[in-house]
């Protein structure tokens, strides 16, 4: 469990001066982390209080609010800092209306979640969006994807599938269904039977790796030790496609691939076969926009999509990109330059990295 001083310095307030940086900047990140009083008032507050910004000598700092009242001080009238924050209250609401969309047979109206939420349209649908990184709709839809997913390796037929998973028209699922499902309904039912996946596994740098296309383009690049592994995981993700190794055809792009991880500045010429729900690919065609050499944090990229506050399905959908180094989420680190994780391990993140910094310094 992380001390107060470990969390103060884990998001950059371990000085007093720190927090008094936030206070001045109305910081709502430091809401919930510490508190400050003015003596001249005797009142305390949060980071973020809109009320006129005390004077230095004035301020402290507590590390709660039960700190603060037994320090003689009572709670600001304006920001309320002993009840639930607006980004709390935000997050509550979101939340409910999340179970409400999972829940519904049919897609509930905006403005029947907004009044649910105790919100105007707009600002329910600027929250919702700010928090999840995606439209009600959006979510919706990529609530419902997942269910036809699950509902197709189940169901009697594809029609069957549509329908239980929410969609209450064929036509309406049809129109999505390729970039949803990388491939028909009913191939993706059959476990991708009928679908042609050439591959080749090589070494590099990292180990081994596993390169393999669709029609479409690229649409694998697995990280590992063990190349039989490596095949079995491409296996399971497509139990029934026809699997073609050894085709000649495949060779240069499976040395463009070794080359993302031993030259990466010279990027690659690859068609990308990208499978993944709509916020996921948002989240790809930011991370492919990242210079070799270079990072970017979680939130960087949140902020780059238009959802500042959905880091943390910045970071999912980086742990679900299935196309390593060609969609290069190994660049994204936390904002305090931590390494975080990695779906193919830290250290082929710390290898990747430095090899395109010490590529990019030549």
């Amino acid at each position: 469990m992380l001390t107060e001083t470990k969390l103060n310095k884990a998001i950059g307030w371990i000085s007093d001066e720190d927090k008094w940086q936030a206070v001045a900047n109305r910081d709502g990140k430091a809401d919930g982390q510490f508190y400050y009083s003015v003596v001249t008032t005797g009142v305390y507050c949060r980071p973020s209080c809109g009320a006129r910004l005390a004077r230095r000598e004035n301020v402290a700092f507590h590390a709660s609010c039960d700190d603060a009242e037994q320090a003689g001080f009572r709670p600001c009238k304006r920001c309320r800092p002993n009840t639930a924050s607006i980004a709390e209250r935000n997050a509550d609401a979101v939340t409910n209306a999340c179970d409400t969309i999972r829940n519904a047979e049919e897609m509930p109206s905006l403005d029947d979640l907004a009044t649910e939420a105790g919100m105007s349209r707009f600002h329910f649908h600027r929250v919702f969006k700010s928090v999840t990184g995606v439209t009600p709709k959006a979510y919706a839809s990529e609530y419902r994807a997942g269910r036809v997913r699950e509902e197709l390796r189940s169901s009697n037929t594809v029609t069957e599938a549509i329908y239980d998973a929410g969609y209450n028209s064929n036509s309406r699922f049809y129109e999505r269904a390729h970039k949803m499902l990388g491939m028909t309904p009913s191939s993706y039912r059959a476990g991708g039977k009928g679908e042609k996946i050439r591959f080749a596994v090589g070494q590099c740098a990292l180990g081994a790796i596993l390169g393999a296309a669709s029609l479409k383009g690229i649409c694998m690049i697995l990280l590992g030790d063990d190349p039989d592994a490596l095949v079995r995981q491409l296996q399971d993700a497509f139990p029934k496609a026809d699997l073609i190794g050894g085709d000649p055809s495949f060779e240069d792009w499976m040395a463009q691939i070794i080359g993302l991880v031993e030259a990466p500045q010279l990027g690659h010429h690859l068609p990308l076969d990208i499978r993944g729900t709509a916020f996921q690919q948002r989240v790809w065609q930011a991370l492919s926009e990242i210079p070799a050499g270079t990072k970017a944090s979680y939130a960087e990229i949140a902020e780059k999509i238009g959802s500042p506050r959905a880091t943390r399905a910045v970071a999912q959908a980086c742990g679900a990109n299935s196309i390593a180094v060609a969609i290069p989420c190994h660049r994204v680190v936390r904002k305090d330059g931590d390494l975080s994780g990695y779906r193919w391990g830290v250290e082929r993140k710390k290898t990747l990295l430095d090899l395109e910094s010490r590529e990019a310094g030549q």
